[in-house]
């Protein structure tokens, strides 16, 4: 191909497109929807996305907030992602109204500069990140086949291109017992709470025997309704996360051994639920990694010397990174601020937290364009892919 665009145009079109991409940004932030409720940013986004020509297809796999936006045609085919769903009472805490902001200028930076036949790209609207179900459900009703390469950014303290997440599953236990009056007969009762404070000891037991990258937390969902009523009904309810699924799944089970024996001490029925859509960890292709850093060297941007495994959550970004090669790269919004805060947030909407979006939509736009146009790159990062079992 001889139409590849030069750096200096990709600039030029950045710099046109930001006051587009901080609206976004802003628009978002002014009015968070929670997971699976994204109704108005799915709005806004496919609205701007069809406006700039893209071909827009809403309601896949089953939620009405999940969109798919089309440009151009032909290999490589390339996913942007934009996640939208904001946390309850915190508004965007996690940055989303920045991934959301970033995916689409990309997609209309590539849209503008590239020939129609150079490549396909799409941007996908993935519903409920904080839940860990929106790429899950989109990847088993087959949204992303055909799709050779996924991108997003996220924000942070720190522009950091490699960071590590660990996988997670979900598991909920529910205690029954028997009612009484807590001070009259209380021989009459069996106690459900009992049960689930017993899990929580138990479970804070074992986490001196588990593997160092293993996490363990939970909450009471349940915990009866009145001190005078033994509680005839407990629940609880918790996260187990871990480097890699075998040993997150065997954690699991020691849990659900902590709250077996616990039902076992106190005479309750137990009743456990797994959620089974997992969240895998984040597969690393440092090939593609790289060719993300050699953009932020051209930018004149510099990455933070951090620890990849340090601070470490989980995101169903993970298992979309398990069946197409996929970055995951962070943009900074400020120093010393952590996700899931108030302060985070603020930080979005600030200075640096829009000039993160616009940094963000650049670096993905010249990832993907330096990806197009050269095939061999293609081929090794494909090859590292089907190798990094």
């Amino acid at each position: 191909m001889n139409d590849k665009p030069k750096l200096e145009q990709v600039l030029a079109a950045a710099k046109a497109l930001s006051p587009e991409i901080i609206s976004i940004v802003r628009t978002l932030h002014a009015d968070p929807e929670i997971s699976l409720q994204e109704i108005r940013a799915a709005a806004l986004l496919t609205g701007i996305l069809a406006a700039h020509g893209f071909a827009v297809e809403t309601g896949l796999a089953g939620m009405g907030t999940a969109f798919r936006g089309r440009s151009g045609s032909g290999r490589p085919a390339i996913a942007l992602i934009a996640e939208m769903d904001a946390l309850p009472g915190l508004g965007h805490a996690c940055g989303h109204n920045i991934i959301a902001a970033a995916a689409t200028g990309a997609a209309l930076l590539l849209r503008s500069l590239l020939p129609p036949d150079a490549a396909a790209v799409s941007i996908f609207g993935t519903p409920a990140e904080e839940l860990g179900i929106g790429k899950i459900e989109m990847i088993q009703a087959g949204c992303f086949a055909g799709i050779d390469f996924a991108m997003m950014v996220h924000p942070s303290s720190r522009r950091q291109v490699i960071k590590h997440f660990l996988g997670l599953t979900k598991i909920r236990f529910t205690f029954y017992g028997r009612p009484a009056h807590a001070a009259a007969y209380p021989e009459d009762g069996v106690n459900a709470l009992d049960a689930v404070i017993q899990t929580f000891t138990a479970v804070n037991a074992l986490r001196q025997q588990t593997r160092q990258d293993v996490r363990i937390h939970g909450i009471i969902t349940d915990g009866g309704t009145a001190p005078n009523i033994i509680p005839a009904k407990a629940s609880c309810y918790f996260y187990v996360r871990a480097d890699d699924l075998q040993e997150m799944e065997r954690s699991k089970e020691r849990v659900a051994a902590c709250a077996a024996g616990a039902a076992v001490a106190t005479g309750c029925r137990l009743e456990t639920e797994a959620d089974p859509r997992v969240i895998a960890p984040l597969k690393i292709l440092p090939s593609f990694y790289r060719l993300y850093s050699g953009q932020l060297a051209r930018l004149g941007l510099e990455e933070a010397a951090s620890p990849p495994d340090r601070n470490k959550g989980s995101s169903d970004i993970g298992n979309l990174s398990q069946v197409v090669p996929t970055i995951h790269p962070h943009v900074p919004i400020g120093e010393g601020i952590n996700i899931h805060t108030d302060g985070f947030a603020q930080a979005t909407v600030s200075l640096q937290g829009e000039m993160a979006a616009v940094e963000g939509a650049t670096a993905l736009a010249l990832t993907a364009i330096e990806l197009i146009f050269s095939p061999t790159v293609q081929e090794t990062i494909s090859k590292e892919f089907h190798e990094n079992v």
